[in-house]
């Protein structure tokens, strides 16, 4: 059976901007889409060596309603919660987040100098999940499948499953309702991939250093953008003269009405007004 190979929809250039305690940061998704990638949220890119750039970091704030997916690819930064507890993430390691019913943390820098380079994205999640106790999923980059490819370069398969020939390889990350896939992959130039895709998920790469042919066309991602794939179940990628990273995005649309206030992310107006009153009560994470 012949697949489709989906088309480039959209493509969106990064923003700089910048976040919590002055952080700066590159922002690719966020509610100016007006959830036109559902279920995902926002995407941001954070990488610096500048230290006056990230020092500051994510002093305590709430979430309510979805996930934040934190992933490093250099540095460390410690998250610690209002329950007490922390995680330390560094270079290869992921921390997938369910806030749901509410929580309240810190995300900080646990170095003063050097590169601090990784991307964070917010997932929404089922109306029928939004206040369910949070939780959380932590990875360490060693358990986290990285698969050589023929040509060169690889796939690291964060969550979801990569179908190869002989068999499939799975990410870590498990009991997300949206089955989501989160690869973080290196082609080499002049290389090819294609990836077996669920013709009902929503699919973006996203670009973060080199350029990346996408399909049968010519068009083509460069570092910094973002592209929406549709209409397939198959992507074909490649590069040309020189290498690329990116990330391949890839979950089941929720269909439901999105209201985003902020850190609160829900399906009216009323249970966002519910949100901000339980935060100022102190009763969001009870």
């Amino acid at each position: 059976m012949n697949k489709q190979i989906r088309q480039l929809a959209a493509v969106i250039t990064g923003q700089n901007t910048s976040d919590g305690a002055g952080v700066k940061l590159k922002r690719i998704v966020s509610q100016q889409q007006k959830n036109a990638f559902d279920p995902f949220i926002l995407l941001d890119e954070f990488g610096s060596d500048e230290p006056t750039d990230y020092v500051g970091g994510f002093p305590d704030h709430p979430h309510r309603g979805f996930e934040t997916v934190t992933y490093m690819l250099t540095g460390a930064m410690l998250h610690r919660d209002h329950l007490g507890h922390e995680g330390h993430l560094r270079a290869g390691d992921v921390q997938w987040m369910t806030a749901a019913h509410g929580i309240i943390h810190s995300e900080m820098p646990e170095q003063e100098n050097g590169l601090l380079h990784g991307f964070q994205l917010w997932i929404n999640l089922p109306a029928k999940e939004k206040m369910k106790p949070p939780h959380y999923q932590e990875f360490a980059a060693a358990r986290i499948p990285q698969v050589a490819l023929a040509d060169g370069g690889y796939i690291k398969v964060i969550a979801g499953d990569y179908v190869t020939e002989t068999g499939e390889i799975s990410g870590p990350v498990t009991g997300v309702a949206t089955q989501p896939l989160y690869f973080d992959v290196l082609l080499s130039p002049r290389q090819q991939l294609d990836i077996p895709i669920g013709a009902q998920h929503t699919v973006l790469i996203y670009v973060y250093k080199g350029e990346l042919a996408i399909g049968a066309s010519d068009k083509v991602l460069k570092a910094g953008q973002l592209g929406q794939l549709i209409n397939g179940d198959n992507l074909q990628l490649a590069t040309q003269e020189q290498s690329a990273q990116f990330l391949v995005l890839a979950a089941l649309p929720l269909k439901e009405p999105v209201v985003q206030s902020g850190p609160f992310v829900m399906n009216s107006i009323e249970e966002i007004e519910q949100a901000f009153r339980d935060y100022r009560d102190g009763v969001l994470t009870q």
